[in-house]
């Protein structure tokens, strides 16, 4: 089966969203500095703390942004509301420092996540089932390429088959359990896994808020290309598996790779 050639456009804006560029680069031409000149101003247990405010977030995130949001697919996707959010959240954590991301990045990563919902219900996804929920988690391990990276694949439909089985099972007891403290570990694994990603992202922005002279205003310029990133990869996402709903994975990967990379 071969999609059709107004499908192929949608598919070429979706790659052209995931595949280009990371966020790092977004924010390099954003404040005028390589990003590694932050990387050198944050603390030497960065890496560390980072990995368990990210889970921490991701958590925090998925247990309030979904399920406050009524289930009408096709609904356009309000994103300068989210937008605004994550500006005045990023304003406060640009104005107190490194020291306010632990409580900055849950209110952010919330916001953001409830934006990305917002943004698969556009397109036509029902957001109270449990794999539309996962796939909205998802989102948060889609960065593009990035210098940062530990060096495993990240294309699109790598990172998306690295998650495929974490992703199913946990959508699948949620199905029949719901969220329960059973659930929890299941959860919590396939969150573990998405922080990596999530956690070189967080980094990135936190290196540029470590470039001395950001503050408040240049916080806040920061989480809107944050959003703006996190929102671009879950158009792109969605666009995605909305053309699987019609011709199935395979389908459309294979017409994916086939597009040019740069879209």
């Amino acid at each position: 089966m071969k999609i059709s050639e107004l499908h192929e456009k949608e598919l070429l804006v979706a790659k052209s969203l995931l595949e280009n560029p990371g966020l790092a680069a977004k924010i390099t031409n954003l404040i005028g500095t390589p990003i590694e000149k932050g990387l050198d101003l944050l603390p030497d247990d960065w890496s560390k703390n980072i990995a368990k405010v990210t889970e921490k977030s991701l958590i925090k995130a998925s247990d309030a942004a979904i399920f406050t949001m009524k289930d009408i697919p096709g609904e356009g996707s309000s994103n300068i509301w989210h937008k605004l959010g994550v500006a005045v959240s990023g304003g406060v954590g640009g104005f107190f420092g490194l020291a306010a991301i632990a409580v900055e990045l849950p209110i952010s990563t919330s916001i953001m996540l409830r934006s990305i919902a917002d943004i698969a219900r556009s397109e036509g996804e029902s957001i109270t089932t449990p794999e539309t929920q996962m796939a909205c988690l998802e989102v948060f391990a889609l960065g593009g390429p990035s210098d940062l990276d530990d060096g495993s694949e990240s294309g699109y439909f790598a990172i998306r088959a690295a998650l495929a089985k974490s992703v199913a099972e946990a959508a699948e007891f949620i199905l029949k359990k719901g969220i329960t403290d059973e659930a929890a570990p299941i959860l919590i694994k396939l969150i573990a896994k998405i922080a990596e990603k999530f956690g070189v992202q967080v980094t990135q922005k936190a290196a540029a808020q470590a470039v001395p002279a950001i503050g408040a205003a240049g916080g806040a310029i920061i989480n809107t290309l944050f959003i703006d990133h996190f929102q671009d990869m879950a158009r792109g996402h969605f666009i995605v598996r909305k053309l699987e709903r019609v011709y199935g994975y395979e389908v459309v990967k294979d017409a994916y790779d086939a597009l040019p990379k740069n879209g």
